[in-house]
């Protein structure tokens, strides 16, 4: 075992200096040098023989050495101001952690299920997919799969390898990893793309503009991940007991606490106050969302609970910060930077652009096919930093309007349904059985890169939109 984890830890190395001696003689050192450590991290990011966090970390010292790029715009990726908003949504989400807030809306949201396994399938599906637009998808996992995994053995279901438990837990790591798109708030990989439109139009990307673009598309894919789990064999039709479970449940919860409405009203404040930015953007020009969220997340350290307790103190806080989140989406960030200012996703783009792509059809759907297999392998934040600079540059190299193609690889980085990684490694950790979640999901996600291409080409032509921002 510690042979084949120095293997791995060396096949990292290895790789990047064959594909740096191989890319040398042909394009600029330091494209190649970019490109090699997309594949040093790549390969990684797959076999983990260091954690995911660690891995993120690599463009530093690999800039230091090879000198890609200033350093500066490496470093200012690990403190920027996504990843201000990204401690500040933290902290308040910690608040709902400790008051078991996030507990008390999952279940209050489950306590009108009825007791059909359709119906069961359809309300965890779309209860996870409505947390997972305000809420990280490994905290929404985290939330609702111990309750399922709780009501089921109540019920007196086994967990793994159950035609019973599978759909169900199948719904809620789905629907926890494509839901984020819904909004920026939702997954990491969103606010790495909004960086790059931001950078791309020159002006500041409005969260309620994400909504209005993107909330019509997640309604339709979650009507096709729905179809499909409600299209899976199902061995009974009812599950007897499940609304009591869900009614005592809440109950044992008792009255919500000071602690847990002052949590929500945090959270309803910062979202509310991020959504209508354009109401007061010109009175207060400089109060970005970032910056909403971090000046409502410090107030966790100030506001007391029920008891007369701080609602969070800084020694939770630091335990209890996803930073190994934050390091990825940084680290993600880093990498981009490499790759789009040493000139590598040019160079990218210039072999991708080799294929007979028109701008049609088959443009979008190599574009999706090209996003949805780095978000298979890595994560959706390392496959929105590698695979939305190069959607650009391709898009811009055929003389296309970059912007629809982006927008549909941002669909794209996160639909995954295949590999045991992210929320699905969760689900699997609980009882899903790989197997079915590969035999599934590879067949789900064919059919969903062929959804995403046709949607974009349809809101590319019918919808102006979807063509500026």
């Amino acid at each position: 075992m510690k042979k084949h984890r120095s293997l791995n830890v060396l096949s990292g190395p290895l790789l990047f200096l064959l594909v740096l001696l191989i890319l040398a003689p042909v394009i600029e050192f330091k494209q190649a040098a970019a490109i090699a450590t997309i594949f040093w991290m790549g390969l990684w990011w797959v076999l983990r023989p260091v954690n995911i966090a660690v891995t993120s970390l690599l463009p530093i010292p690999l800039n230091a050495i090879f000198g890609m790029v200033p350093m500066e715009g490496i470093i200012s990726k690990y403190f920027s101001e996504i990843v201000v908003l990204l401690v500040g949504s933290d902290l308040i989400s910690l608040v709902w952690e400790k008051t078991h807030l996030d507990k008390r809306l999952a279940i209050k949201s489950l306590c009108g299920l009825g007791t059909s396994m359709r119906e069961q399938i359809c309300v965890w599906l779309v209860a996870s997919t409505l947390l997972s637009i305000f809420l990280p998808n490994v905290v929404v996992v985290m939330i609702l799969l111990p309750v399922a995994v709780s009501m089921l053995r109540f019920l007196g279901q086994q967990i793994t390898n159950n035609p019973v438990a599978t759909p169900i837990l199948l719904a809620i790591v789905w629907g926890a990893g494509f839901g984020g798109f819904g909004s920026p708030l939702g997954s990491s990989s969103n606010l790495v793309a909004i960086s790059y439109l931001e950078k791309l139009t020159g002006h500041e990307f409005m969260y309620v503009d994400w909504v209005i673009r993107f909330l019509p598309l997640l309604f339709i894919i979650m009507l096709l991940i729905m179809a499909y789990l409600l299209h899976l064999p199902l061995p009974v039709k009812r599950l007897d007991g499940g609304k009591e479970y869900f009614r005592a449940a809440y109950d044992k919860l008792g009255p919500m606490s000071r602690g847990e409405k002052l949590g929500l009203w945090l959270f309803i404040l910062a979202t509310g106050l991020a959504f209508v930015r354009p109401l007061y953007v010109q009175y207060l020009p400089l109060m970005k969302p970032a910056y909403v969220f971090f000046t409502f997340g410090m107030l966790t350290f100030m506001l007391r609970n029920e008891t007369g307790q701080l609602l969070l103190t800084w020694r939770e806080a630091e335990k209890g910060i996803m930073w190994g989140m934050i390091f990825l989406f940084s680290g993600g960030l880093a990498l981009g930077q490499l790759i789009t200012k040493t000139g590598a996703a040019t160079q990218i783009a210039k072999v991708i652009t080799l294929l007979p792509l028109s701008g049609g059809w088959e443009t979008m759907f190599s574009l999706t096919l090209f996003a949805t297999f780095l978000t298979e392998i890595s994560s959706n934040t390392a496959a929105a930093s590698i695979s939305i600079p190069v959607v650009q540059s391709i898009s811009q190299q055929l003389g296309l309007n970059p912007i629809p193609y982006i927008l549909t690889s941002i669909v794209a980085v996160n639909c995954a349904f295949i590999l045991p990684v992210s929320t699905r490694a969760v689900g699997v950790t609980y009882g899903l059985n790989p197997d079915d979640l590969l035999k599934n999901g590879l067949k789900l996600s064919i059919i969903c890169m062929l959804l995403v291409s046709a949607l974009g080409c349809i809101c590319m032509h019918c919808w102006s939109l979807f063509n500026h921002l």
